[in-house]
């Protein structure tokens, strides 16, 4: 009988459709995409998080510890002292208190390193990592952290390869790559299109400066056509109405330059996201940040949209050779490639064929797939 996989999210993070993190949409893709004939996964989710949440999974509560703003502070001070991290440790330690009443299982911590040591070892202890989590530790302090771990599962090439630069020698051959995959019965194509007078342009993130958000706004600024339109969302975080912070002050007063041209919309749920894509000829993820890969690569090219991303981080990984790449923080470039699109009715179509095709390679049921294929079979 293979393990029940379990699912460590962050501590405190909600494991629900209404926020837009990373991590729970990973989760809860893997996990509408066990098998039939698989045990059921689980997730560890703090008491009190949302209350409408994901059920793909087993949901285990858990009294979170409650943390202090010093705690990072002292982390930090004890990994050089010490060389290992006691608060986030207590912290993934609450999460897993119960773990001695489970049956063996995959335990899968997703960016906590910090979470390997507190996995009893009746269960196969594996790191998931959708960021670079080990900047700031020594390879002593990698070696007695994860020593233990049987797996370091990483999003992309990119992201293991710098993970491997962190290890120490021993430890390199445990990194593999499982790339995120996408739902394509939720993220799918209108079930007829035509080209329209207006190329639909759209950008779907958070608007801090690292997903670029103003750079798809000075490309249409240095454009000047009205038969291209952009349609902006995101907040800076997860609250639509929350303060604006001083970046999307700006977003707003270049959004309101170009005049009708764009038009804004603050944080969605996940469902909306789905709708909004699928209204795109364009959908373009215009990241500075080497983001290890983003969810709205392939959610846009799911869509059917032609998709233009950032030539940065695990980017182009996710456009494969159906997507347009360009460089960062080049506007002009961005401009070049939207008025191509805009120009030319073949290449439109062909770009939106070829992003779906490319789409439907990349399901939740393929990462499931390398997730187990990674593991060795041990789940």
């Amino acid at each position: 009988m293979p393990r029940r996989f379990v699912h460590v999210i962050t501590p405190g993070d909600h494991f629900s459709p209404s926020t837009g993190s990373a991590i729970p949409t990973v989760v809860h893709g893997l996990s509408a995409a066990t098998p039939d004939d698989a045990p059921r996964p689980a997730v560890l989710v703090a008491r009190g998080t949302y209350a409408d949440r994901y059920t793909s999974a087993d949901v285990l509560e858990y009294d979170e510890r409650r943390s202090r703003r010093a705690d990072r502070y002292g982390d930090l001070v004890a990994a050089r002292v010490l060389g290992r991290r006691p608060f986030a440790g207590a912290s993934f330690g609450a999460a897993l208190r119960d773990q001695r009443t489970w049956d063996p299982a995959v335990v899968l911590v997703h960016n906590g390193p910090q979470g390997i040591p507190s996995v009893d070892p009746r269960h196969l202890p594996v790191l998931y990592a959708h960021n670079q989590l080990l900047r700031t530790y020594s390879h002593r302090e990698v070696a007695r952290t994860l020593g233990g771990v049987a797996r370091i599962v990483c999003v992309s090439e990119f992201l293991a390869e710098g993970t491997a630069e962190q290890l120490p020698p021993g430890l390199r051959d445990r990194v593999s790559v499982v790339r995120n995959g996408v739902d394509t019965d939720a993220f799918r194509p209108p079930d007829t299109w035509e080209r329209r007078d207006t190329l639909e342009v759209v950008f779907v993130g958070r608007m801090v400066r690292d997903k670029g958000a103003d750079v798809l706004l000075a490309a249409l600024a240095l454009l000047d056509r009205p038969d291209i339109h952009a349609t902006v969302v995101g907040s800076a975080g997860f609250d639509p109405h929350a303060v604006a912070t001083p970046y999307e002050r700006e977003i707003a007063r270049s959004a309101a330059a170009l005049g009708d041209r764009v038009t804004r919309h603050p944080f969605v749920p996940r469902a909306e996201v789905a709708r909004v894509l699928a209204r795109a000829d364009v959908v373009v993820v215009p990241s500075r940040w080497a983001e290890p890969l983003a969810l709205t690569v392939l959610e846009g090219m799911a869509a059917g949209a032609a998709t233009i991303g950032s030539d940065i981080g695990g980017i182009p990984e996710q456009l494969g050779d159906a997507g347009i790449a360009v460089p960062p923080d080049d506007a002009r470039a961005l401009a070049e490639a939207l008025a191509a699109l805009a120009d030319d009715d073949v290449l439109l179509a062909t770009a939106r064929a070829a992003s779906r095709a490319h789409a439907l390679d990349r399901s939740w049921r393929t990462s499931y797939e390398d997730l187990s294929s990674a593991l060795g079979g041990a789940a």
